[in-house]
């Protein structure tokens, strides 16, 4: 018995350890970046979607705006989740678009009249990415720290695998 547990310590501390490295290589402990930007979120052309998460429809409106953001050089993916599904069954609203000044045939039109927001800036590997949850408290804390109201609107501008951004208008 004492020799199985001499071998598991051991063991279990490098897996401990490699876990670890891979977690911090791929990312895990990068801090959220936020920053005040005295500037209106950028207006956004797209698709609204009502459905639940597992849905083909959901899929196609991704695609569309991929196809979309591929006319427009320059165009970043964002979506706006307006009602978050708690679970694979429960019905999610959600806006998908790109960045646009102008109003784009066949799709809604989404402009910001607010003067300022909290940019939080997330880059990591997918796996190891800070939730939206996590993401949503730190833009409150800095909110509340530095007295600003937000308006409760969390954009998510999708930059690359790897990095996201969180734009969060102030009132």
């Amino acid at each position: 018995m004492k020799k199985k547990i001499v071998l598991i310590v051991p063991v279990l501390a490098i897996l401990a350890i490699v876990g670890y490295w891979g977690f911090e290589k791929l990312g895990g402990n990068t801090p959220i970046e936020i920053t005040l930007i005295e500037n209106s979120p950028e207006s956004l052309a797209g698709i609204t979607y009502r459905g639940t998460p597992g849905n083909e429809a959901l899929g196609e409106v991704f695609k569309k705006m991929e196809a979309k953001k591929g006319l427009h050089p320059g165009s970043q993916l964002h979506t706006i989740y307006e009602v978050e599904p708690a679970g694979k069954l429960d019905t999610m609203l959600v806006f998908v678009g790109i960045n646009q000044m102008h109003p784009i045939a066949d799709l809604e039109y989404r402009s910001f009249e607010n003067s300022s927001y909290l940019l939080a800036k997330i880059q990591s590997n997918k796996w190891v990415m800070a939730s939206p949850k996590t993401v949503k408290e730190k833009l409150q804390t800095y909110a509340l720290e530095n007295n600003l109201e937000l308006t409760g609107v969390y954009i998510d501008k999708i930059v690359s695998d790897e990095e996201v951004q969180v734009i969060a208008p102030i009132k």
